[in-house]
């Protein structure tokens, strides 16, 4: 269990920052990058809950939450030993395929798409969209970040289905609530 005590540290005034093997790396980089992103997304979905979304969208939110802080954990470690153990937190390959699973469920109850649907509609189903595009953005800055040192591969399966499980959910929520707005090519011209 994390303790703290002070909130403030001072030991990356110089723009550095730890992983969790102890390792110094600048806050620039790719990997940090990706990590503040997980947090941001982290922090919309956060929103989306608040946006009173139901069951069991709710559950889902939450548990994908705690999920988030795993993944962040996980890209923070280094190394090529992607198990799982007390001193390295993992996303597995049973993370993955259960929103695969919940995706394939909440596919199931949906019209088939017929056009792109514009983020909106339901107030919870627009926060789950600025969630899935602020999770696509981490999972680009994952993908650059794999390529100068090594990552997880179930991680960025985790990432890259997140968006895909997020994206069905609004639809989901829409479908329950004010339906969805779909995109209609030159419609402006």
């Amino acid at each position: 269990m994390v303790k703290l005590t002070k909130i403030y540290t001072r030991t990356g005034d110089a723009g550095e920052t730890g992983l969790v093997d102890g390792s110094r790396v600048s806050k620039a980089d790719a990997r940090m990058a990706a990590i503040g992103d997980v947090d941001e997304a982290n922090s919309a979905i956060g929103v989306a809950l608040a946006a009173t979304v139901a069951e069991p969208w709710q559950g889902m939110l939450a548990r994908i939450q705690n999920e988030l802080f795993d993944l962040g954990a996980d890209l923070a470690t280094p190394g090529d030993d992607f198990e799982p153990s007390e001193m390295a937190l993992r996303v597995t390959a049973d993370q993955v395929a259960r929103l695969e699973d919940e995706i394939d469920e909440m596919n199931a109850q949906l019209e088939p798409l017929t056009s792109f649907i514009l983020p909106g509609g339901a107030p919870a189903a627009a926060a789950v969209m600025l969630a899935r595009a602020i999770v696509r953005r981490a999972e680009r800055m994952a993908v650059a970040a794999a390529a100068d040192t090594g990552l997880n591969p179930q991680a960025l399966a985790y990432i890259n289905r997140l968006s895909d499980h997020l994206f069905v959910m609004a639809r989901a929520i829409n479908a329950n609530e004010s339906g969805e707005i779909l995109w209609k090519p030159g419609a402006t011209r």
